[in-house]
């Protein structure tokens, strides 16, 4: 795409992806933050979340070899929930250069209240695995679906991972966190791949943000593993009320229409 960002707007993005990297390796959610700064940035909706895509498959990138260098990822145990979330977002991003995504947005605010009230009002989530209440099939079925809205829309998805991978797969939250990781980095790359494919990237844009994204996810990554619980269950929940409030907020959001006219 042909669209030039001044070097002042370039740097606000970069700033924007770190901030971002760093939350979304703790808890998820980061696409909060480097979604609405593209579009601040004035880059079409479509094309907004194809370079997201680009900048976040990088840094999501980096914050997988830290949980793997730390022995937190197994991605052997769980290849087929993470090519279900690859599966799903090419579906995903490829309905989304099709259809209006006001369509998946309005059903959002109410999903991620749900998730939200999960971490505030469940029983203390424990470090440590528990047995999984689904078989591989069914954590793969939920994961695919979540890769799916991935690759529609994006942020808060790996708010949906975690969840997914703690209260069905039955893990420990740093360990679910590192699950999260590698199937927020299939469904990322699944999505961009089929964004490049439409012609809704832009590449320096997408590449500046990875050099903050990726900056982030490390500290992020590192923040995770060192403080588990005391750090990743708040910011689960901080994450889904701020997403949820921003969507609310917005006068385009089918919801906002209905509850404000």
């Amino acid at each position: 795409m042909d669209i030039i960002l001044s070097p002042e707007t370039l740097a606000f993005l970069m700033a924007a992806a770190l901030i971002s990297g760093c939350i979304d390796a703790m808890a998820g959610g980061g696409g909060l933050i480097s979604l609405p700064a593209l579009l601040a940035a004035g880059v079409p909706p479509v094309a907004a979340v194809g370079t997201n895509k680009l900048q976040s498959s990088l840094g999501t990138f980096g914050a997988c070899v830290a949980y793997a260098r730390a022995g937190h990822m197994d991605l052997k145990a769980y290849r087929w929930p993470i090519i279900a979330a690859f599966v799903g977002s090419v579906g995903g991003a490829w309905l989304l250069q099709r259809v209006d995504p006001g369509i998946l947005a309005g059903l959002m605010p109410g999903l991620l209240i749900a998730l939200a009230g999960y971490f505030t009002f469940s029983p203390r989530l424990s470090e440590m695995d528990r047995h999984s209440r689904v078989g591989l099939a069914g954590l793969s079925l939920s994961i695919g679906v979540i890769g799916f809205y991935d690759g529609f829309f994006g942020p808060g998805a790996g708010a949906f991972y975690a969840t997914i991978f703690l209260a069905l797969g039955g893990l420990g939250l740093v360990r679910a966190t590192a699950q999260t990781k590698a199937a927020n980095l299939a469904s990322n790359v699944a999505g961009l791949l089929t964004m490049v494919a439409g012609g809704h990237v832009l590449w320096i844009a997408g590449l500046t943000m990875a050099v903050g994204s990726i900056t982030g996810s490390q500290i992020g990554s590192r923040l995770a593993m060192r403080f588990g619980s005391k750090l990743i269950r708040p910011l689960l929940i901080i994450m889904s009320l701020g997403l949820t409030a921003k969507m609310l907020l917005d006068p385009d959001n089918p919801v906002h229409r209905l509850l404000f006219g």
